[in-house]
């Protein structure tokens, strides 16, 4: 007897299974190899390393009444989020990331060590082009500190918690930031106009914290309780001590 005919080969469906495949692997691994320790200790210092280029540019160079703003609001700050490089692109659909650290202040002025966080969002609107921006946040009250500190936060989903954005160079735009919980200042180089926060969501990177101070802990640990420190991020601290003292 004849075996019963094959059914034809579908291309398709053989890019369709490769594809599966080369998604699910990524995450099988993931799920089974255990964290790359030393990657994740390389990262971490890197970005302490970075930002704290970021917060010396930002409150040093540039438009000297957007330095003088950022300077006048730090000495007040309860906290800082710096983000040396938020990228955002999009044609009609766009998007934007990038890493963060968290530092805070105790009440005798001096600041933590940092909790690691990762900025993500997405949009959908008449947009074109690329943009790179270095983005420092100042928490200016507890109530925007304990957002924050949230396993996840989203922009402009607490209608109670005020929000002002101001771009570098731009001179007698922080008046309306004047009782605001957070205030961002950024510098941009691109295409894009302005820093839009609504929307993006702020989520912690446990695994930075593990590696950077080698044990589990909360981004309420490190910045308020300051259970934990790393010598690394010294100069950061001392960048903030230095440009945010009292005059």
């Amino acid at each position: 007897m004849r075996a019963p005919p094959r059914p034809p080969k579908r291309p398709w469906a053989r890019a369709a299974l490769a594809l599966l495949l080369l998604c699910a692997a990524p995450v099988a691994l993931l799920a089974g190899a255990p964290p790359a320790r030393a990657d994740d200790r390389s990262e971490a210092q890197g970005l302490v390393d970075r930002s704290t280029l970021t917060v010396q540019e930002l409150l040093t160079t540039g438009d000297a009444g957007a330095v003088q703003d950022a300077q006048r609001f730090l000495r007040r700050a309860r906290a800082v989020l710096v983000c040396p490089r938020i990228f955002r692109a999009g044609f009609i659909l766009g998007g934007e990331g990038g890493s963060c650290v968290l530092v805070a202040r105790d009440a005798s002025g001096s600041w933590s060590s940092p909790a690691f966080y990762a900025m993500a969002s997405g949009s959908i609107g008449l947009q074109a082009g690329i943009q790179d921006m270095q983005v420092m946040m100042m928490i200016m009250s507890d109530r925007g500190l304990t957002a924050l500190m949230d396993s996840q936060f989203k922009f402009g989903a607490d209608a109670s918690l005020a929000v002002a954005t101001i771009g570098a160079g731009v001179e007698g735009s922080t008046t309306a930031a004047a009782g605001a919980d957070i205030i961002a200042f950024a510098r941009s180089r691109g295409l894009f106009a302005g820093l839009a926060l609504e929307g993006s969501l702020l989520s912690a990177r446990s695994e930075l914290n593990r590696a950077y101070y080698g044990q589990d802990l909360s981004a309420r640990q490190v910045v308020v309780a300051m259970q934990a420190h790393n010598p690394g991020s010294d100069p950061l601290r001392a960048a903030l001590m230095r440009h945010g003292a009292a005059r």
